[in-house]
């Protein structure tokens, strides 16, 4: 069995009447990159803030690194908070340095380990300016090191893309990568989920402070059909009658686009559905299939607060 390194156990946070986060649980394991996903305000935050003991659970059980509390294994935890703030006047190696002394890190070591960094990750430029100085993007990605520059066991960081331009971006998801890759688990959340789909083992959907979805990538798309897009002015009743075929619908509500979405089983290869038309004479001018997206099962499991917030 997998080394589990965080657990929650019915977990639930109420400020009067209004419930953050409700009943949730989950076991994270080793060496994973876990996503916490859903709109904003969906409980994320909080639930991080629970994990690492920032604020108490009005009820319900935390284990994080076999231990009762993340104050007690604060060192091997590395943080990166929704609110992103860096000492102005400091340098950005400088920066990096401290955040690693206060992980326990001896003052040479953090300062060769902040060096490293810097020339790892294309900030050697950039090591002697004033973090004051620095675009709103580069100063996260200086942030980020210093969450990671103590090598943790645990590495949580909340919302870590916000304000990262596409190529920082890519930088942080091969970063991610590194961290999991050499036996690190990393937690973190986003409502963007594009990265998810890219990084994650496992996911965490949660709306409204309620846990609607906890397994891996390939399960959550398996929670909607798979479909197929059709175009053509032929009939499409035999389509309807193939084993694994779920339903066949038009697609826009105007009925002279000739266009028609047919839902098939985890079962059926897409590839029967061509051969029978081809058999059939169904004359076919378009023919389109893809897997679901984890926009698509976003949207599907959340609803409308989903087509409000979700970002494609």
């Amino acid at each position: 069995m997998q080394q589990s390194v965080l657990q929650l156990n019915s977990v639930s946070k109420s400020y009067g009447d209004f419930h953050a986060v409700r009943d949730v649980s989950l076991s994270i394991p080793k060496g994973s990159i876990y996503g916490f996903l859903g709109p904003n305000g969906a409980g994320k935050t909080t639930t991080i803030r629970m994990v690492l003991d920032i604020i108490k659970p009005t009820s319900g059980a935390i284990t994080i690194l076999n231990t009762d509390s993340a104050l007690k294994v604060r060192n091997q935890i590395g943080y990166l908070p929704e609110e992103k703030g860096l000492y102005k006047k400091m340098k950005v190696w400088a920066i990096i340095q401290y955040f690693a002394m206060l992980k326990g890190m001896d003052k040479a070591a953090a300062k060769n380990r902040a060096w490293e960094m810097l020339e790892q990750y294309g900030l050697r430029d950039f090591a002697e300016a004033k973090v004051e100085s620095l675009s709103k993007g580069m100063g996260q990605k200086v942030q980020v090191l210093s969450a990671v520059a103590h090598k943790p066991e645990l590495v949580i960081l909340d919302e870590p893309f916000s304000g990262l331009d596409p190529v920082n971006q890519s930088v942080l998801e091969d970063l991610i990568r590194e961290m999991a890759g050499n036996g690190q688990t990393v937690i973190f959340s986003t409502h963007v989920m594009q990265h998810a789909e890219r990084l994650c083992d496992h996911i965490l959907l949660i709306t409204r402070g309620e846990k609607v979805f906890d397994g891996t990538i390939a399960e959550a798309k398996a929670c909607i059909p798979r479909r197929i897009l059709l175009e053509t002015q032929d009939a499409t009743a035999s389509i309807e009658n193939i084993p694994g075929v779920l339903s066949v619908q038009a697609f826009t509500a105007e009925a002279a686009s000739n266009q028609w979405q047919v839902e098939i089983s985890e079962q059926l290869n897409p590839q029967e559905i061509l051969r029978h038309c081809f058999e059939q004479k169904v004359s076919l001018s378009r023919f389109e299939f893809a897997e679901p997206s984890l926009h698509d099962v976003f949207v599907h499991l959340v609803g409308d607060e989903a087509k409000e917030h979700a970002l494609r």
